[in-house]
């Protein structure tokens, strides 16, 4: 097996069998900035592909352009190479179906009770009109345990609160995806934990399709059940994971830490030439070729 650094496309051998499932598809993107000294790149030709109703997780340490990828998923950034499909069509700017979930939740305005905030999206894009929105505004934020405070205003709302209006006005807009930019990073570790449940809990119950990215190896083992690690600066496939095994339950178990470590020693290549799945330890691993 190639070391991972010498490309940047994890193989999948299921493709054929699963072609029908897939959502998103992204093929060698290369992604770019401008700073005011010179043009970086972000990531280098990145690929992978996302089934319907995958918890995904884009995993890297911080700089190696897990969320520069995210926004150009979502559409806000153009690739400078290669190519990016949700259902078939070429992504080329934001759309009702892909909703974004940043790490701030000050994206709320204040001005507005938490019904409303969940309703404007709703309300501007003209998918539903005032009854309707304000129906599915209520019924998302049941779902997130905020019915009660449906006309409190966000500076009542603690940051976990605050954090549960933002996926329920995300998952009102019923996104072919959801894509979640480091959603619970600004929270405290308690806080963040139960975040997680929530997030799993409503999961199960909708089964949506998520695209998560985060730089903490224990979130994406909880969260996803397939890991896309990206190496540092500029990001390149490392690797894909299958992570389904594990849960919050598995905190804290031998295999849980094992395999934590695992992904530290693959994402920063402390194996030399990054190792073989089988000298790593993992039953189901896909490595760059």
């Amino acid at each position: 097996m190639n070391a991972p650094l010498q490309g940047h496309t994890a193989s999948n051998p299921r493709h054929a069998a699963n072609a029908f499932d897939t959502l998103l598809q992204v093929e060698q993107v290369s992604l770019e900035y401008r700073t005011p000294q010179r043009v970086v790149r972000a990531t280098h030709e990145v690929s992978f592909e996302v089934d319907r109703a995958d918890r995904f997780v884009v995993l890297g340490p911080s700089g190696c352009g897990k969320s520069t990828l995210l926004k150009a998923v979502a559409g806000f950034i153009e690739p400078v190479a290669g190519s990016i499909r949700l259902d078939g069509t070429q992504v080329r700017e934001p759309g009702p179906d892909r909703i974004v979930v940043f790490q701030e939740f000050d994206q709320l305005p204040p001005w507005k009770t938490v019904r409303q905030n969940v309703m404007f999206p709703l309300l501007a894009s003209r998918t539903l009109g005032r009854r309707e929105a304000e129906e599915r505004a209520l019924h998302y934020l049941d779902k997130v345990g905020l019915a009660a405070f449906a006309d409190a205003y966000p500076h009542t709302l603690s940051g976990g609160m605050k954090a549960r209006v933002a996926i329920a006005r995300a998952l009102a807009m019923q996104p072919k995806i959801l894509l979640m930019d480091e959603p619970f990073a600004a929270l405290d570790a308690l806080t963040r934990r139960k975040m997680q449940e929530e997030l799993l809990r409503l999961w199960e119950e909708v089964r949506f399709t998520l695209l998560f990215v985060t730089h903490s190896i224990e979130e994406a083992l909880i969260v996803g059940n397939r890991i896309l690690l990206l190496s540092p600066h500029p990001g390149r496939v490392r690797a894909e994971i299958n992570s389904h095994q594990f849960d919050l339950h598995s905190l804290g178990g031998v295999a849980f830490q094992q395999t934590a470590q695992r992904i530290h020693r693959l994402l920063f290549d402390e194996d030399g030439e990054g190792g073989s799945g089988a000298e790593l330890g993992f039953h189901d691993i896909r490595i760059a070729y």
